[in-house]
């Protein structure tokens, strides 16, 4: 087959993970083919304090013609606020020739800040959903590993990145080298585009408890109306002192407590990753007023609200997404 040239655009937010990943599916790609099928080229993306570096990889500037490219990567772990003019250039005359374009991780907002992912289902890590839903309405964001529509191709990033390496190389070479590059990475099996990003819940609360894992099923079900505890017990079929007796013994708090930490934890990732009202917040997370929510959230974290936002905002550190004027 013929040999495939593949551009990374890499961002200065990147970690070492997802180079590691890429790099080493590649490199046991190319190992174990007949002939040289992949020639790869990395592109530093200027706007880090320290200049990108990881063993194996050499990094150039971006070139000015990349047309003869056969699909450009772009690699980021942090959203940012802009887009480089060189890197908004090169990915702007890429999708003009029409060469495929993946973005992996925060990659996702590079493309949509151009406006290359208006109307395509886009995997977005499950962490910057809010944020990237109230930024780019026209992007169809997904909460799936990765996702392969048209001409772009998209993943949450982690070991999702992985999954989507292998994809690319089944989809350009056969499900036989890709099987095989799996099994030499000992990788047990090669996940689909189409499975969700977070773990079972049952994993996550650490029990394989029926009755516990309904009760905060519905409890995340119902955010905005929270149910009473004994709503609650009488949907899953058990007493009241039943269903406490069950989170006591398994995570350490009554339902009502468990509830409220759900519910403000909610309301936390809206805070720093929205531009909703400190109000909106509130209410769309079951707080019957501005004051109940705040004295909710002071008492649990520490902070009020609009001290909490305010601060993240000022220090740039909201969850990676960009720092915006501290609200008044």
């Amino acid at each position: 087959m013929p040999a495939k040239r593949i551009g990374f655009l890499v961002w200065p937010s990147t970690r070492p993970l997802t180079l590691a990943l890429l790099d080493e599916a590649l490199r046991v790609a190319g190992r174990l083919s007949k002939e040289s099928m992949l020639h790869c080229s990395w592109w530093a993306v200027e706007g880090g304090d320290t200049p990108l570096s990881f063993p194996g990889i050499e990094f150039a500037a971006i070139p000015a013609n990349i047309d003869d490219f056969d699909r450009i990567i772009v690699l980021a772990d942090e959203p940012m606020a802009q887009v480089a003019s060189a890197a908004a250039n090169a990915l702007r005359q890429a999708a003009r020739a029409s060469i495929p374009l993946t973005a992996v991780s925060a990659g996702v907002y590079v493309l949509a800040q151009l406006g290359l992912l208006d109307g395509v289902r886009t995997a977005v890590h499950w962490r910057w959903q809010d944020d990237f839903a109230e930024r780019f309405p026209k992007v169809i964001a997904t909460t799936h590993l990765f996702e392969w529509e048209k001409q772009r191709v998209t993943a949450c990033g982690g070991l999702a990145t992985l999954d989507v390496a292998l994809a690319l190389l089944g989809r350009e070479y056969g499900g036989e080298l890709a099987g095989s590059v799996s099994e030499e990475l000992v990788v047990e099996r090669i996940r689909d585009g189409g499975e969700r990003q977070r773990i079972p819940l049952r994993n996550r609360l650490g029990s394989s408890h029926p009755k516990l894992t309904q009760a905060v099923m519905l409890m995340e079900a119902n955010i905005e109306e929270p149910l009473t505890t004994d709503e609650i017990a009488q949907h899953v079929c058990v007493s009241r002192r039943q269903l406490e007796r069950i989170f006591k013994q398994y995570l350490n708090r009554v339902p009502s407590q468990y509830y409220l930490e759900l519910r403000l934890n909610r309301a936390r990732k809206l805070l720093l990753q929205t531009s909703k009202s400190i109000i909106q917040i509130g209410l769309s997370c079951g707080f019957s007023s501005g004051p109940h929510f705040s004295s909710a959230y002071r008492n649990f974290f520490g902070v009020t609200p609009r001290d909490d936002r305010n601060q993240r905002r000022a220090s740039g550190a909201v969850e990676g997404v960009a720092a915006v004027a501290p609200e008044r």
